[in-house]
Order: structure tokens, then sequence, then C-alpha cells
């Protein structure tokens, strides 16, 4: 008797364990880096790269960062929303182009608008490690401080600008 109530206790283990996963949501991958001081990077400017873009430029403000790609479908689904949220002037969007082409990412911003203060250039995908990239497109809040407040994996949806990044900037702006 004793050896068939093993086998079936491990097995409840293992449902419940399965069942706990079930709910969980994928795109909530719990990032090291929130709270902490966002990665040091120093990188060239998509549109003018003869200039220079680091991340110490934006001390000072709450800044948004998104990963985006020309090659991203996913990037083409969130673009409009970031057009819109540059054109409010809520916050300064900063673009991180990760391992794109050149030629065809300024394409791309200019067939479907360009909604950041500054693109830079990532080719070899580094800055994108360092701050733990899962796949493209990514968004982070960072802080006036320079501390990542925020990561959205995947395309921002209007219900997460709505109920999640844009009070998190309107909080983080009152702060001192």
């Amino acid at each position: 008797m004793m050896r068939y109530l093993i086998p079936l206790f491990a097995f409840m283990v293992l449902a419940a364990f399965l069942l706990v996963g079930l709910t969980l949501n994928p795109r909530q991958v719990p990032s090291p880096l929130i709270d902490k001081p966002a990665p040091v990077f120093q990188l060239n400017q998509l549109h003018e790269p003869d200039k220079v873009m680091a991340s110490n430029d934006n001390l000072g403000k709450v800044w948004l960062l998104n990963v985006w790609a020309s090659w991203c479908v996913a990037c083409r689904d969130e673009h409009p929303l970031l057009v819109q949220l540059a054109k409010s002037g809520i916050v300064p969007i900063y673009g991180l182009n990760y391992k794109d082409e050149r030629t065809t990412a300024m394409q791309w911003l200019k067939r479907y608008g360009d909604p950041y203060t500054i693109s830079i250039v990532d080719s070899d995908g580094k800055v994108g490690i360092d701050y733990g990239v899962y796949g493209v497109p990514e968004t982070y809040v960072i802080d006036k401080k320079g501390i990542i407040r925020h990561k959205q994996i995947g395309p921002v949806t209007a219900d997460s600008l709505q109920k999640t990044i844009i009070p998190l900037i309107i909080e983080l702006q009152k702060q001192a």
C-alpha cells in the first residue's frame, strides 16, 4: 500500500506546481535590474553617427528606453502608441536600435514615424545584454537618478501605458 502512496503524493505535488505555473503571466519575468542603477552605456546616435549619447546624459530626468528593431514585428504593433506618447510630451523616449542595419532602421522610422528623442545604435547587442533584454521590444522606465523602475517585456500596450507606465512616470517626475 505504501509503495503506491509515494508516487501518488509526488504526482500531486507536481500537479500543484503545474497549476500554480499556469496562473502566472509569462510577460512578467522578474528583472534583477529593477530598483538598481541602469547599465551605463555610450553609443553612437542612429541619425547622426558622429554624435554619441551616454546614459548619464539623462540624469535628472525620468525617461523611457525602448529597445526596438526594424526586423521586429511586435515593434510595429507598439509603435503607434509610442508615437502618441511622444506627442503627448509626458516623457522623453530614447530608442535603442538593437542588432539592426542603420539604413534599414532609419527607413523604418521614416515610414512609421519617429517617437524617439534620440535613437542609439546597439549593433552588436552588448548594451541589450547589459540590460537583460530577452527579446525585442522591451521598454524600461528610468528615474532621475538613473535607476530602472520598470521593465515592460514585449510590446507596450494601451493597457500597460494607462495602468502602469504613465502613472509610474508621473509619480517619479514628482520626486526630487
